[in-house]
């Protein structure tokens, strides 16, 4: 039971409220936009209930794999058991539910070394598609100067991965929370890390096609192209942890 000054406390909290600035945006990089969510934002529902993962389950099966942990609150991949480029008893751990217009935030925090992704528009049909990423976008993960992937500039943290870098370069370090937001509304799709837009462009048009064509996705004919699908957290065989995840219909 809340004591009244507990509930005093709880509203005053809840009639705070964040702040915008404009930005300018462009298929590449956009200004600096300050993003919160308080107690008062309706229509946030929440991904991870912080004791379990009721909601979840590994790419191509029923339950999450062993390997996917809850660890003081945080979704953690304990990768100390390798299977290929992945974990053993780990795999993409990925929403029940599919998503087609909506604004999805949570926080992350990398390994040394490490690399992971959030992937979106996955279509889990494993009789066609192995992996999640064969039909879903992702917003990269990565420890930058840790990890190989960051000498690829198309490849660094909070980039749509390999076909936009993320400008500017906002992420934290390892052992450190970087606060990712991905905003796709009717096409326009937005990618935040830690408060500023760092990619901002529109999916499924004859530029999008492009942008696939010149990108590692250009011989997966169906990646990219849906309009709807679940939501994953990437197993890339390092230690990794989610928290906060929420997301928004629109």
């Amino acid at each position: 039971m809340l004591t009244l000054s507990a509930v005093i406390a709880l509203g005053l909290t809840a009639c705070g409220s964040g702040s915008e600035k404009a930005a300018t945006e462009d298929t590449t990089a956009a200004a600096t936009t300050e993003t919160t969510t308080t107690a008062t934002d309706t229509g946030w529902i929440s991904l991870f209930d912080g004791t379990s993962l009721n909601g979840w389950h590994s790419y191509g099966r029923t339950e999450p794999g062993k390997a996917w942990i809850v660890d003081s609150g945080t979704i953690k991949l304990n990768a100390s058991a390798k299977k290929d480029y992945q974990t053993q008893g780990g795999g993409d751990l990925v929403t029940n539910d599919e998503f087609e217009n909506f604004d999805l935030k949570l926080e992350w925090n990398i390994s040394k070394n490490g690399n992971s992704g959030i992937v979106f528009y996955i279509h889990e049909d494993t009789t066609k598609y192995k992996e999640s990423w064969n039909t879903g976008l992702e917003m990269q993960v990565l420890d930058n100067n840790g990890h190989s992937d960051g000498k690829i500039p198309k490849h660094r943290a909070g980039n749509l991965y390999d076909l936009i870098a993320a400008n500017p370069e906002t992420v934290k370090g390892p052992g450190e929370w970087n606060q990712a937001e991905i905003v796709s509304n009717k096409g326009q799709l937005d990618l935040y890390l830690n408060g500023t837009k760092v990619v901002s462009t529109t999916l499924w048009d004859d530029n999008w096609k492009k942008m696939v064509a010149g990108s590692k996705f250009k011989d997966m004919p169906d990646w990219g192209t849906f309009t709807k699908g679940h939501i994953a957290l990437q197993d890339h065989g390092n230690d990794v942890w989610y928290r906060n995840i929420m997301i928004k219909k629109l």
